[in-house]
């Protein structure tokens, strides 16, 4: 089975018994074979999940499965959609993230970012919208394009990234010391 190639994309359908995702049985078995993957694979970050292949689901099924895993990983990996289009799926994935407070990203064709699931409150919505536009955002970044304190950025990042919108990673600060680097889950 290769379900992932070397830029993290993961084909659900490879880890499922038939092509319809049905029930909290049926997730707890394809989690099981997500976890042994996504630990056989500790070097990836963002796990770029495809539907190709995938009937349905329904919200159990995707709840014991994606969701848990985005749930799980919060901070440490992400997981994102890159072919969501079917809407009655979209839907069943939706609830199952909202019902978990998780955070889901589906991205389009054309790079635009869906939000499933938990939804960034108002105060940190403009960090997290500078950091989709980008790789890699750095609240020192984000602090001078608002001009607002470096503090404030920030805690706003931090609060993204415990929330699960986005990812971080220590990194050697222009001044000598460290500092935190954000990424989307794309």
């Amino acid at each position: 089975m290769n379900a992932m190639n070397e830029n993290g994309r993961l084909r659900l359908r490879d880890f499922m018994a038939e092509d319809d995702g049905w029930g909290r049985v049926a997730g707890r078995e394809t989690y099981g074979k997500l976890m042994q993957f996504i630990e056989g694979h500790p070097g990836t970050l963002v796990f770029r999940d495809t539907l190709k292949g995938v009937r349905r689901v329904d919200i159990s099924f995707a709840s014991e499965t994606i969701v848990e895993l985005a749930r799980r990983y919060r901070g440490t990996k992400g997981f994102c959609f890159v072919d969501l289009k079917d809407p009655d799926q979209q839907e069943n994935w939706n609830a199952a993230a909202e019902r978990s407070r998780q955070p889901l990203f589906k991205w389009d064709e054309h790079g635009r970012p869906t939000i499933m699931g938990l939804q960034p409150n108002q105060g940190v919505s403009d960090a997290l919208q500078f950091a989709l536009q980008r790789d890699e955002a750095r609240a020192a970044e984000f602090a001078a394009s608002l001009r607002v304190s470096i503090t404030n950025a920030s805690n706003k990042f931090k609060q993204l990234w415990e929330q699960g919108f986005i990812l971080r990673r220590e990194a050697a600060a222009e001044s000598g010391g460290m500092e935190y680097v954000y990424t989307r889950i794309r």
